[in-house]
């Protein structure tokens, strides 16, 4: 996203889902559509009500109005069920969006990853070392995922205008590697590595830079921010005495 097409929101939020049972499990989740699970629910409604306190009650930018959230979300409904616990309540619309589901493992999705480790060694130390192992076995290669990531936002970003605040809810690998193309870190770290994955619904957020003469850039201001309660042992075991 270098060069600017029309207007641009004032920031963009990239939000990871909350947990499911593969989450729990240590199973790798890839594109298979699994719903969150009773404490990835929870997970969720608790970050919406952070996210609207911060990004649209104005409170992260000391807005004297409201902002107006643009939503945009997977189409996995993991990553559905969380845009809408934030966006429910405030009657926005979610919009899915097939570009921005999560990186595809190929044949190796829906295994857990002891296994993985058992099974493929050598391509499991290679996964590890981000040197490439999962491409043998048909995943998708880290630049098509922030290539069409950076599609996205790039899209959604030009319909919004300066008091638009585009929050896109995804997945871990699809916002690392998203942010890592947006931000060229690609281009110095060809594997990748520079972001770890997120944890389950935290989010990113990044801001625009405009300076005379130059085109629009992006910043990353926050990564994997969470509600205080992410803090705590209560984030994995709300339901626990």
């Amino acid at each position: 996203m270098t060069e600017r097409q029309g207007t641009h929101v004032r920031a963009i939020i990239l939000v990871r889902h909350g947990r499911t049972s593969y989450n729990a499990a240590g199973r790798l989740q890839g594109q298979i559509d699994i719903p969150l699970d009773d404490v990835g629910l929870w997970q969720a409604r608790c970050t919406g009500e952070a996210l609207r306190n911060l990004y649209v009650r104005g409170r992260a930018f000391r807005a004297a109005e409201p902002l107006h959230p643009l939503v945009v979300c997977s189409d996995l409904g993991r990553a559905e069920s969380t845009a809408h616990a934030f966006a429910d309540p405030l009657g926005v619309a979610v919009h899915p969006d097939r570009r921005a589901r999560e990186r595809s493992f190929g044949e190796w999705e829906g295994m857990p990853v002891d296994e993985l480790r058992r099974r493929f060694p050598e391509d499991f130390r290679l996964w590890s070392e981000f040197r490439g192992g999962e491409l043998r076995h048909g995943a998708e290669p880290k630049s098509a995922v922030g290539a069409r990531g950076v599609e996205a936002l790039t899209d959604w970003s030009s319909k919004g205008g300066d008091g638009d605040v585009l929050i896109v809810f995804s997945h871990g690998a699809w916002i690392a590697q998203t942010i890592q193309t947006l931000l060229g870190l690609g281009r110095l770290d060809p594997n990748m590595a520079s972001l770890p994955s997120m944890r389950n619904a935290h989010w990113a957020r990044l801001a625009p830079l405009e300076l005379p003469g130059e085109s629009l850039r992006w910043r990353l201001m926050d990564y994997n921010h969470g509600p205080a309660l992410a803090d705590t042992p209560r984030w994995e075991h709300p339901f626990e005495d």
